[in-house]
């Protein structure tokens, strides 16, 4: 694999530029206004943590928190590459105790901004008391197999360090409990997800909206999740179709998403889980399908009929409305069924 480090021009949602690239793929980034987050704060660069990577985040800090109420910024040093990230943390929520924490990945060629103003996750933490954060890929883009996504996996990035070190790093600022650590992702992110529960022992639930799983997964640890996706998505198709943007893998954006249709990718993670057979429910356009598993760990799908690739719940960005694309389902609101089971599924044992 090519290590050589390229940095692709910056791409900022909604400009000419990017409109040039494919109208389509402002569907994929989720593109949103930017709403300046509230009561901003930055923290100085920092080396990266000690603590071990690719495991479970470490035990809650002690002392008193090291991070400012509200949205603040951070970076750090991981494979010798400066990464960065998000972090907000509710005005309201008591450090007395260990908190739950959110990470929040944004999909290709979003951001950790655009990922924290697009989604909602703040308003969540607010109403449910728990802490998020929102790494920053690489040129908008996650490494999760060799052939996806974009320069980080042309470059050999490693993403799941890096997440790891994230975790740790904030551990080691807030009491963070380990038993309620979850991660969340769009697209990209939501890949990158299913990485993270095969490769770690970090999180407690994964949450994926418009993902899939690249790569086989033989062990996942015992974690729990949530999927939410589109029959109409065209992007990350949910018969398991190669997508629209779909180039196999070659050159300096690669892109190959397989792994065959997403309801096989859950059967076989009940598989593993050794579950129950699910049970089936439908609201109006949206089908859920959730099975019970052993040790409280549980594994459900949402499917919304007719739906693209998108964040449901979402409000419709400026420029998906300047492309006339379609709006964000509205059968349900993703960041609250996601927080909802992850608020239900702590780590067991």
């Amino acid at each position: 694999m090519n290590r050589r480090t390229r940095r692709a021009a910056t791409v900022r949602c909604a400009t000419p530029a990017v409109l040039a690239i494919a109208g389509v793929l402002t569907v994929l980034i989720g593109c949103d206004a930017v709403r300046p987050p509230r009561r901003e704060t930055a923290t100085p660069t920092a080396p990266a943590p000690t603590a071990p990577t690719r495991s479970a985040a470490a035990s809650p800090a002690p002392h008193s928190p090291a991070v400012a109420v509200g949205s603040s910024a951070h970076s750090m040093t991981v494979d010798g590459r400066n990464r960065t990230f998000r972090l907000y943390r509710p005005a309201t929520l008591p450090m007395s105790a260990p908190v739950p924490l959110v990470v929040m990945l944004h999909g290709a060629l979003g951001s950790a901004r655009q990922a924290e103003t697009a989604y909602g996750w703040n308003t969540a933490a607010d109403r449910h008391e728990f802490v998020v954060a929102y790494p920053n890929g690489l040129d908008r883009f996650w490494a999760v197999s060799a052939g996806c996504c974009g320069p980080p996996a042309h470059d050999g990035v490693d993403d799941v360090t890096f997440i790891s070190a994230t975790v740790a790093a904030i551990s080691a600022k807030l009491p963070v409990d380990p038993d309620r650590t979850y991660v969340a992702g769009m697209s990209n992110g939501g890949m990158l997800a299913y990485r993270l529960a095969c490769e770690t022992t970090t999180f407690a639930a994964i949450g994926v909206v418009a993902g899939k799983q690249l790569g086989q997964c033989p062990s996942p640890t015992p974690t729990s999740v949530i999927h939410i996706h589109g029959t109409a998505d065209n992007l990350v198709p949910y018969d398991g179709r190669p997508g629209k943007l779909n180039n196999s893998g070659f050159g300096p954006f690669p892109i190959k998403i397989d792994g065959g249709p997403v309801p096989d990718q859950i059967d076989r993670w009940r598989e593993v889980a050794r579950c129950a057979a699910p049970e089936v429910r439908t609201a109006g356009a949206a089908t859920t399908s959730a099975a019970r598993c052993p040790a409280g760990r549980d594994v459900e799908l949402i499917t919304i009929a007719g739906a693209g690739h998108q964040w449901p719940g979402a409000p419709q960005s400026t420029a998906e409305r300047l492309l006339g694309l379609d709006p964000p389902a509205t059968e349900l609101a993703a960041t609250e069924s996601i927080w909802r089971f992850f608020s239900t599924h702590p780590r067991e044992g």
